[in-house]
């Protein structure tokens, strides 16, 4: 026992208790932190390719390195996912100068040529990769909670149904209807024009899946209650109410007026 209790009073028993200390802390996080979406591996040919096309459509605005310039802010960092999501969506390159980059329709190049593109981005310098497809499907998700999550932090200004609305100075909050999952992801892991972001460390890729989830599911379910009215909320609503409602009861009243005369 005296053996023992020597052993424990040694002075290199603090050190060493704090180093599997610290071993245990940084394994158990390893195991259960939030985990980033990755990106597909790419060649090198892939970057090249990637390179060339940058340079012929966006070294214009963005420099020959992606620096930036007067024209256009440096793309160093911003990571494969921003550039998968601004030319995915038809927003770059920039059709004409505009207080606020317009969504196409259809972007003018392909969907190997934006992967291209965005490995070269990727590769200048650390960013956010593009998500995988298990994380933008909304599929096994929490609709509930992704409702909750987006209600507190998307619903002021795109509304409770991702129907959008106006910003100050000309800008606004675009429609997320018709926005694929993965295009919903990237915007809220990049932040474009006005919205902040959301990295991973601030909404798990979990809980973006269950944000997904929930816009698709106003999207594709009738509402409980009647007419949506463009799930603009209580404004739209209660201008209808102010129309139609005051009118027809002016009517009304009219009408009784003219029979008892």
């Amino acid at each position: 026992m005296n053996a023992l209790a020597a052993r424990r009073r040694h002075p290199a028993a603090i050190a060493i208790l704090l180093l599997l200390g610290l071993v245990a802390v940084g394994g158990a996080y390893s195991l259960l932190a939030p985990k980033q979406a990755q990106a597909s591996v790419v060649s090198a040919g892939d970057i090249n390719t990637g390179k060339s096309l940058f340079l012929a459509n966006c070294a214009t605005c963005h420099g020959m390195n992606a620096q930036g310039s007067a024209a256009g802010p440096t793309l160093v960092g911003v990571g494969a996912a921003s550039v998968d999501f601004q030319v995915g969506t038809g927003r770059m390159p920039l059709a004409a100068p505009n207080v606020q980059a317009q969504r196409q329709d259809t972007s003018q190049f392909t969907q190997e040529q934006i992967a291209n593109m965005a490995a070269w981005v990727a590769s200048l310098a650390p960013g956010p990769a593009i998500p995988g497809a298990q994380y933008t499907s909304g599929q096994n998700a929490d609709v509930a909670q992704g409702g909750e999550i987006f209600r507190i932090n998307c619903a002021q200004c795109h509304n409770y149904a991702g129907s959008g609305g106006a910003l100050s100075r000309g800008k606004y909050a675009p429609s997320l209807t018709g926005s694929s999952g993965k295009t919903i992801y990237e915007a809220m892991l990049t932040g474009p024009q006005s919205m902040p972001v959301f990295s991973d460390s601030n909404i798990s890729a979990q809980n973006k899946n269950n944000i997904i989830a929930y816009l698709k599911t106003t999207q594709t379910e009738q509402q409980v209650g009647g007419m949506t009215l463009g799930n603009l909320g209580p404004v739209s609503e209660g201008m209808f109410i102010w129309i139609f409602g005051l009118g027809l009861m002016l009517g009304c009243a009219f009408w009784l007026g003219q029979k008892a005369a």
